[in-house]
């Protein structure tokens, strides 16, 4: 297993899929996913009640086909709650050598403790999904949050990202972007995701939002505007939920060849005397006190995902 500080990186475009989707075994192994970097089975939303046997039979297959073959994403799988975690792992998760953690839904202070208790048990990464009333609504939003961060803290080597729900948020308001408008666009929810950040983002990745649109006009258009949107923001990834998003996030995962250039400038500075320093193209200047944690973010990306 990679080190935290690579993995929590190398997650990029995750894309969700139900635990039906046998199809990805074929697709990876005939390499039509290029720029797959995780994968996760969602053994919640997507799956209707009385179809969960039948769906974790069918992961079971497709973890055990994915074992045969070489260079996999990362592999993750959305559970429904403390306890189905728990049996999941029992009787499926544990037996599998492909497995690199769990995705938490609806992750909040009503189930942290039992989440936070079986994670020290299983000892795989995990990826709490921040999406409830209770992170949404002004009454309880900054309790709720602390008290997640507080939590998560204890557990934090193995907290690889923190996700957001934004379809969650908006369906608490009857809302839903247009294919013109970004998440940011949305007063109400951005603010929630605003305040995701500024808890959390000093010492976690956290991850960008999903893209509702997929295909028709200007869908590609509109995902490039909102991960440019998620970056100045500080949101690294994306969740995704079509193949065709793959490309565009990878892309957008990439760095210029500016921030590059100065980014190692920055690790590898040279000045005793000087703490401050024109950029290698001479457009803006770096300064290693404030900006040596970019740096070092934008180096671990160039490397993960390339430079433009």
């Amino acid at each position: 297993m990679l080190d935290k500080e690579i993995l929590q990186y190398k997650v990029g475009g995750l894309l969700y899929m139900p635990a039906f989707q046998k199809n990805i075994v074929q697709k990876i192994a005939e390499k039509k996913l290029p720029h797959l970097t995780s994968a996760a089975f969602c053994l919640e939303d997507s799956i209707r009640d009385e179809s969960l046997d039948e769906a974790e039979k069918s992961l079971q297959s497709i973890l055990r086909e994915l074992e045969s073959l070489e260079n996999l994403p990362l592999i993750f799988v959305r559970i429904r709650s403390p306890r189905h975690l728990e049996i999941f792992h029992e009787t499926i998760g544990s037996r599998s050598k492909i497995l690199t953690g769990y995705i938490l839904p609806k992750f909040d202070m009503s189930n942290a403790e039992a989440y936070i208790k079986l994670a020290r048990q299983i000892k795989l990464p995990i990826m709490p999904t921040l999406e409830t009333n209770r992170v949404a609504s002004l009454l309880t939003r900054r309790t709720e949050l602390l008290s997640l961060k507080q939590s998560l803290d204890e557990i934090k080597s193995i907290v690889l990202n923190i996700r957001v729900g934004v379809n969650d948020f908006c369906n608490l308001y009857g809302l839903r972007r247009n294919i013109n408008r970004t998440i940011y666009d949305i007063g109400i929810v951005r603010d929630i995701l605003i305040d995701i950040l500024n808890v959390f983002a000093k010492d976690y990745v956290v991850a960008g939002s999903v893209w509702n649109f997929f295909g028709g006009n200007f869908w590609a258009e509109g995902l490039k505007k909102e991960l440019e949107l998620d970056k100045i923001n500080g949101f690294i990834g994306k969740s995704a939920i079509h193949p065709a998003q793959l490309p565009i996030i990878f892309n957008g995962m990439k760095v210029s060849k500016t921030d590059f250039d100065d980014a190692n400038q920055i690790l590898n500075w040279q000045s005793n005397s000087y703490g401050v320093m024109k950029s290698a193209d001479g457009s803006r200047m770096n300064e290693i006190k404030c900006h040596l944690n970019w740096a070092r973010r934008i180096k671990i990306l160039s490397e993960l995902y390339g430079v433009i």
